[in-house]
């Protein structure tokens, strides 16, 4: 018979992970220079607004309208969001694999992202995100916003699972020793082969995990 693991959870960040990032540092200077906006002006009014947005406390178009359309332009809000759509893409091997780990050893997936709510709405829809996650414990949802510890602690308390049942893969490297001082075991995702390897040494092993042997 085969041995089951102990590990019933996946927790996920999504931009990094599953996808491109949604609204970076990058997708922000390509927005600049395609529209024409001052960058160091853009990235200042961000800054200032962009932590009550990612908690849902700013719609998207009052964020434009203090990040962008604070005066006129020569395009529509429209334009502007659809660009901001269009920066998503998804990590195809990523999203297979999770989708063979939840089968082959009936996971449960948990989502655990910073996201705007508009933002994850659109992603989670255009990606199809919720066909294969459980739960989604998205910033702009819960009103907390990683770095915040509590946002683990709500994630755990949502799913009703003990931390040392769960694996959370990420690719920042404070938010997982934030999630490890929970009990989380977690994974610094670089790239698809090594994420394979360390969930295989986690006894989380697809059909398709590459092997160092050989």
């Amino acid at each position: 018979m085969k041995k089951k693991t102990a590990i019933t959870h996946l927790f996920l960040d999504v931009g990094g992970v599953l996808l491109t990032n949604g609204w970076d540092h990058h997708a922000r200077k390509r927005a600049a220079m395609k529209f024409k906006l001052k960058f160091s002006e853009m990235e200042d009014r961000h800054r200032l607004t962009f932590e009550i947005y990612e908690k849902g406390k700013l719609s998207l178009e009052e964020y434009l309208n203090l990040v962008i359309f604070y005066q006129k332009r020569p395009f529509t809000r429209g334009q502007f969001w659809r660009f901001m759509c269009a920066q998503s893409k998804p990590y195809s091997e990523m999203i297979e694999l999770i989708i063979q780990l939840k089968v082959k050893h009936s996971l449960k997936i948990v989502v655990v992202s910073n996201e705007s709510r508009e933002l994850n709405s659109y992603r989670i829809r255009k990606f199809k995100l919720n066909s294969f996650v459980d739960s989604f414990t998205s910033s702009c949802l819960v009103r907390l916003r990683k770095p915040d510890a509590e946002i683990f602690r709500l994630a755990l308390d949502i799913a009703q699972v003990d931390a040392k049942k769960v694996i959370y893969i990420e690719n920042t490297p404070m938010f997982v020793q934030i999630a490890e001082d929970f009990g989380i075991m977690s994974i610094l995702h670089t790239d698809y082969r090594s994420t394979c390897a360390k969930l295989a040494s986690l006894g989380l092993q697809n059909k398709t995990s590459i092997t160092t042997e050989s």
